[in-house]
């Protein structure tokens, strides 16, 4: 592949050359470990959340405006909520919600974690930075399908897309990867017997299918390239940085709180010596005591309290 080899934490992306095939790969290791060092989570819940941090990433490089692509799966079993935002340009934050006293089993699969009872659901939501009468936030919800991540993605792109989807995903304490292909229209919005390789796509899913869970956390991202498509005519392009990046800030919180009034806020001063404002995503604490609480009503009063990470 003509390219640059890919480094950590970023994405590739590619063409078949001759046949309407794209594809990408992600690699994240230090930007993942960022994640994992802020969460204590079960080994099975944190691979499932690394598969779908790969899975975002590789979704929103293929974004046509400026915002944000959030996926959730909302589950009836022990975990509640996976949910991975992420950007066009490599910015992710991801977090889980587990329920209290849950019984999470070392070896537990994503359907015993989220859908128990049948009743998860997997949710995407694209969110323009800007808003405009043509512009608004999407979201679309399916069922939950599948018995891994990627199936649950491939059945939502099936459904919504109709752009034929292939995803292969893995991720340990220490990585988290993912490659995508997909089989795109030729000019005109269909096929056409001008293709000089008509096969590509049904090849290159099968090498793809080749690849091993241990394989896509072990080999960085140009090896696993080589090693699936050595002999394919592959054009690389477009390599692009990944970073965990929380967008949670002091003064959005500060916003926040404001908006609550100071009786809300004076209420549960009363109960508690600070209003405390925990970020799911970074694991940061935002403390406010009585006085930090009192200026918060004063305008043009400055908020240089500390905020603590937990």
């Amino acid at each position: 592949m003509s390219s640059q080899d890919a480094q950590p934490d970023s994405l590739q992306r590619f063409l078949l050359k001759g046949a309407p095939v794209r594809g990408e790969i992600v690699s994240l290791d230090g930007a993942w470990r960022q994640v994992v060092e802020r969460h204590q989570l079960p080994e099975c819940v944190r691979d499932c959340l690394g598969e779908l941090s790969a899975a975002a990433l590789l979704l929103a490089a293929s974004l046509k405006f400026d915002g944000s692509l959030v996926l959730q799966i909302h589950g009836d079993g022990p975990v509640a909520l996976l949910v991975v935002e992420c950007d066009a340009v490599g910015s992710f934050r991801s977090t889980v919600k587990i329920r209290e006293d849950a019984t999470i089993a070392e070896d537990a699969t994503l359907t015993e974690l989220v859908n128990v009872n049948g009743r998860g659901r997997f949710v995407v939501t694209l969110d323009p930075r800007t808003r405009t009468p043509s512009r608004q936030p999407y979201q679309g919800i399916v069922p939950f399908e599948g018995r891994t991540v990627a199936d649950v993605l491939e059945h939502y792109m099936t459904r919504s897309e109709q752009v034929p989807t292939r995803l292969w995903l893995a991720a340990d304490g220490s990585r988290a990867a993912g490659l995508l292909l997909q089989r795109l229209p030729d000019e005109g919005g269909h096929a056409s017997a001008g293709s000089t390789d008509p096969d590509g796509w049904n090849r290159l899913c099968l090498l793809a299918d080749t690849v091993s869970r241990d394989e896509l956390v072990a080999l960085a991202a140009p090896d696993v390239l080589r090693r699936l498509f050595w002999q394919e005519p592959l054009h690389g392009f477009d390599q692009r940085d990944c970073r965990f990046a929380c967008r949670c800030s002091r003064d959005k919180v500060i916003a926040m709180l404001q908006m609550l009034g100071r009786e809300e806020i004076e209420s549960i001063l009363t109960e508690r010596e600070s209003v405390e404002v925990h970020c799911e995503f970074c694991n940061l604490a935002y403390r406010f005591d009585a006085v930090d609480a009192a200026r918060l009503f004063v305008p043009g009063a400055h908020h240089t309290a500390p905020d603590i990470p937990q």
